[in-house]
């Protein structure tokens, strides 16, 4: 071999060594088999692991992976975004769409036991494998050493997500030819046909890895946040929530007013606080049933909060300060209260190989994050992908679009339908998937 020749080869060989000592920074994914609360080992695969998404800053994107229960290597593959936003997708694997849920029976925080699981016989893993993600960055266990990436909207979280998938994809190539769908509910609902077109146009530019991207799957999706706001009001009234004269009073009062959020006229202000009042007395979750202590104002805390530093840059904890109030099992999102405990034991951050000093206590929702809601209605975002072909479902009456989109609704079904209608949930996925009518 000459000396150039071997040169040349050297130099192969260090940029191919360099390139894997860079991937393993991007990439770390370990396989789960066991998790406190589930006694025996685990009947499905689950990797958990972290995306890099910034180089520079070192922002990473905590995930939890679970395989196809029926056959992986075929069925369709789902991205998951929870809500919020700043809602971590553990919520979504443990009271929605996983393979196991927790025990709904009484839980004493202070005795310092685990919440249990048992097993859910209606998993959407039972059909499909899913990617549950927590972003954007400041949500669930992702985290990030620069305090600029604690400050987001809905353009960089959906910015975030499709780095994050073309990422997990290169390190996943195997899953590359699986049908793909964008899948979430509540407030990822506005994020889901944004990063679904954002794919899209990636694909259609060449840019690689090529995903085999089929269309999404939206859960009450969060739409326009004025509309639905004003939607409220009559939707109210539709379910016998107030009177018809309140009703009345709203729309004339407000008449002509561009927000009913950020209220201009004395009247209409006045009325809407009426309004709010009704809605303080259910549960934003499931409005059959009474206000829990964990409910919260949907519009107003939610939704136009103003920007601020993130709690976790506050500096490091050594106790839980944010623990929910006690609830009981009769409460809709009480799942919500014992995931906050389950999440923040040793023993499972330890199995769920969490990255120590980073994220110091887990919370559900992340509400202190600096998040702006740039994007005031993703409309158009639905509107132009569907014009490319691709199928949507969206679940709330059954209904048939021209444009492949499958509108339906679950009877009786809460703001995350699958956390208390399973059954109805998982035949509605399993017959869209096949092609079946609802």
């Amino acid at each position: 071999m000459s000396f150039a020749a071997y040169r040349s080869h050297r130099q192969l060989l260090f940029v191919f060594c360099a390139l894997l000592i860079f991937r393993c920074f991007i990439e770390s994914a370990n396989v789960v088999s066991h998790l406190p609360g589930f006694e025996a080992k685990l009947p499905f695969y689950l990797e958990t692991g972290y995306v890099t998404i910034d180089e520079v800053s070192g922002a990473q994107i905590f995930y939890y992976f679970i395989e196809s229960e029926k056959s992986p290597k075929e069925d369709p593959l789902l991205l998951w975004l929870t809500g919020g936003p700043g809602c971590s997708s553990l919520t979504a694997l443990t009271t929605e769409v996983g393979p196991l849920l927790f025990e709904s029976t009484p839980y004493n925080a202070s005795e310092q036991t685990l919440p249990t699981f048992v097993s859910n016989p209606y998993s959407w893993t039972k059909l499909s494998s899913i990617i549950f993600v927590d972003c954007p960055v400041g949500t669930g266990f992702s985290f990030s050493p620069n305090s600029e990436n604690y400050f987001s909207d809905d353009l960089l979280f959906s910015d975030e997500i499709y780095r994050f998938i073309r990422k997990w994809f290169m390190d996943h190539p195997h899953f590359l030819s699986n049908p793909f769908y964008v899948a979430g509910d509540s407030y990822g609902g506005k994020i889901i046909p944004v990063v679904a077109e954002k794919i899209a146009d990636g694909n259609d530019a060449g840019q690689q890895p090529i995903l085999n991207l089929k269309g999404y799957i939206a859960g009450n999706p969060v739409t326009d946040d004025e509309d639905e706001y004003r939607m409220a009001v009559a939707y109210g009234f539709g379910v016998g929530m107030i009177s018809f004269d309140l009703l009345l009073a709203v729309k004339t009062s407000c008449a002509g007013e561009k927000s009913y959020v950020h209220r201009t006229k004395p009247d209409c202000a006045a009325n809407l606080d009426i309004f709010d009042g009704f809605l303080k007395e259910i549960s934003m979750d499931n409005i059959l049933y009474p206000a829990c202590p964990m409910d919260f104002d949907p519009w107003k805390k939610r939704l136009f909060k103003p920007l601020r530093r993130s709690y976790l840059l506050e500096g490091k904890y050594d106790a839980l300060y944010n623990p929910p109030p006690a609830l009981t099992p009769n409460c809709p999102n009480y799942a919500n209260y014992l995931v906050y405990y389950w999440a923040n034991n040793p023993a499972v951050r330890e199995a769920l190989h969490i990255k120590e000093g980073t994220v110091q206590e887990w919370v559900r929702c992340n509400f202190d994050m600096a998040y702006n809601m740039s994007i005031s209605s993703s409309a158009r975002y639905h509107l132009n992908f569907l014009r490319r072909e691709y199928r949507a479902l969206v679940y709330r009456y059954t209904e048939l679009y021209s444009v492949n989109l499958t509108y339906a609704t679950v009877k009786g079904g809460s703001h995350t339908a699958p956390s208390n209608k399973p059954k109805q949930c998982f035949a509605l996925f399993e017959r869209w998937l096949s092609g079946k009518p609802l």
